[in-house]
């Protein structure tokens, strides 16, 4: 089937990946685009996983101040000084930025909450008086789902990215790591906003 130069073009803007493996992706899925769309962004999304390794020193520090009551600062690492220059790894640092800013997370990853701060909410859930005379295995289900659930909006990657509801900023990271062909991490944050304490 003959697939069209523009949305090769698109294709390849949106995922990264060559005009080869555009037009390859296009004719597998029989023109169809948005098929195509998701199967290279799971292609990419794999490459993105395997770079996760890779050190990343180099990137950039953005920051955004919203009305002159909520200051934002991130660090947003890569691998090269190349790519930390462009300008759709400085957008994405800024689009983090505003995400901060917006839903106030308070942990970059999972990995950052304290164990015993997930220990607390595990023991607050097991206490629940609508757990009562629930089958054991079932409890330890509806436990470990609302832990997940409490923690879902205070972890930065776990966030659905405010630009585009339909994914995480964990999966529009890996989405910029398959643009960029490169390791990036979201180091860090701080979030201040006027008249409340930490």
């Amino acid at each position: 089937m003959a697939v069209s130069i523009e949305d090769i073009k698109k294709l390849k803007e949106l995922t990264g990946v060559g005009l080869g493996d555009a037009k390859g992706a296009l004719v597998a899925a029989d023109g169809d685009f948005d098929k195509a769309l998701e199967e290279m962004r799971k292609k990419g999304l794999t490459k993105a996983e395997k770079k996760a390794d890779r050190e990343a020193l180099e990137g950039v520090i953005d920051s955004y101040v919203h009305g002159g009551r909520i200051g934002v600062l991130v660090e947003v690492n890569c691998e090269t000084d190349f790519v930390a220059r462009t300008e759709g790894f400085k957008d994405f640092a800024h689009q983090i930025a505003l995400q901060v800013a917006s839903m106030a997370p308070v942990y970059v990853s999972e990995d950052e909450i304290p164990t015993e701060e997930v220990e607390r909410v595990r023991e607050e859930a097991k206490a629940s008086d609508a757990l009562a005379g629930k089958p054991a295995d079932m409890i330890e289900k509806i436990v470990e789902g609302q832990v997940k659930k409490h923690f879902a909006d205070k972890v930065l990657l776990s966030q659905s990215y405010i630009m585009n509801d339909s994914q995480t900023v964990g999966e529009f990271l890996k989405e910029t790591i398959a643009q960029t062909g490169e390791n990036i991490i979201i180091r860090r944050f701080k979030r201040i906003e006027l008249g409340v304490n930490d």
